[in-house]
C-alpha cells in the first residue's frame, strides 16, 4: 500500500499528521491479518479489489459501480476454489492485469475501458492470496512485497520533500521529482532485502540469493512508481484528484494500492516463469 505520493511537495502539519495515522492504522491492520493468512485474508483482498473496481467505475462513469465491485469481490473468492494450478493462475492473472493496464491507456470504447478496470481490480484479488498461500514462502513473499512498496513511498516523499530538484514525468504527474524516484528506489531495495536477512526469524525460508533478492527489489520498487505514474495518468485523464474518499488523508484504495499492485503482478509473473523454467 502506498504511504505518499513520490516526490510530493509537504503537506499542511494537519493533513500530514492525519497520513500518518491512517498509514499506521491501515498497516497494523494489514499486517496482522496477513500474519492470519486463511479466508480471513483473502476476504480482506477480495473487498479491497470490489472497492478498487468500484473506485475506477466512478472515476470513468461506469454504469452500476456498486454492482460491479461486489462482483469482482465475489469472483476474487470463487475462482480460487476451481481446480488450478497456482503458478498457471498467478501468470493468467498478471498478464491479464498488464493487458487491462495497457489496454486502458489506448481503448476509446467505454465498455472495454470499464471491463480493463473489472479486470485490473480483479487481478490483485486473486494474486495477493494465492502468493500468500505457498508453501514455505508465502508469508516472506507478501512482507516482501509491502516492504519494498512501503520504504519506496516512504522515502520517496521525503527525499522528494527535501531535496527537490527536476521533475520526473511533469505532464503525468507535476509534483513527482528524480531525487524522490532516486530515494525510494534505494529504500525500496533496502527494504525488500531486510524481510529477506529476517525471514527465517518467521519461520519462512527464503529463496534465492540475496544479490537476486536486490535485484528483485530494484525492479519491483521502479515498478512501484511506476504504478503510481499510471493511476496518475488514469485519474488525470478523467480529471479526477483522487480515486476516492475512503482513506482519511489519503483518498481512495485505488491511490494507496496502484504501486503496490505492479509489485505483486510483478511476482505473480515471476513465480509463473520460474516454476515454467523450472
Amino acid at each position: 500500500m502506498n504511504a505518499n505520493a513520490t516526490g510530493t511537495p509537504a503537506a499542511g502539519p494537519g493533513e500530514l499528521r492525519l497520513r500518518i495515522a491512517s498509514a499506521l492504522v491501515l498497516a497494523a491492520g494489514v499486517l496482522v491479518i496477513t500474519w492470519l493468512g486463511g479466508w480471513p485474508f483473502r476476504t480482506v483482498w477480495a473487498l479491497v479489489a470490489g472497492l478498487i473496481a468500484y473506485e475506477w467505475l466512478v472515476i470513468t462513469a461506469g454504469p452500476r459501480p456498486a454492482l460491479a465491485g461486489a462482483a469482482v469481490a465475489v469472483a476474487g473468492l470463487l475462482i480460487p476454489l476451481a481446480p488450478h494450478s497456482t503458478p498457471a493462475l498467478a501468470g493468467l492473472a498478471s498478464l491479464a492485469g498488464i493487458t487491462a493496464v495497457i489496454a486502458s491507456l489506448l481503448v476509446q470504447n467505454t465498455k472495454l475501458l470499464f471491463a480493463c478496470g473489472l479486470v485490473y481490480a480483479l487481478a490483485l484479488a486473486i494474486l495477493v492470496p494465492l502468493l500468500r498461500d505457498l508453501p514455505l514462502i508465502g508469508l516472506g513473499l507478501i512482507l516482501w512485497s509491502f516492504a519494498v512498496t512501503w520504504f519506496t513511498d516512504i522515502a520517496a516523499y521525503f527525499t522528494g520533500r527535501a531535496l527537490g530538484g527536476p521533475k520526473l514525468m511533469p505532464a503525468v504527474s507535476p509534483k513527482k521529482t528524480w531525487s524522490g524516484a532516486i530515494g525510494g528506489t534505494l529504500a525500496g531495495i533496502l527494504g525488500g532485502v531486510a524481510i529477506w536477512a529476517a525471514a527465517p526469524s518467521f519461520g519462512v525460508t527464503p529463496p534465492g540469493s540475496l544479490g537476486a533478492v536486490a535485484l528483485a527489489s530494484l525492479v519491483a520498487s521502479i515498478l512501484s512508481q511506476a504504478g503510481d505514474l499510471f493511476e496518475s495518468s488514469f485519474k488525470r485523464r478523467f480529471g479526477a484528484k483522487d480515486s476516492g474518499h475512503l482513506i482519511p488523508g489519503h483518498g481512495g484504495f485505488m491511490d494507496r494500492l496502484d504501486g503496490y499492485w505492479a509489485v505483486i503482478v510483478f511476482a505473480g509473473a515471476v513465480l509463473c516463469l520460474a516454476r515454467a523454467w523450472n
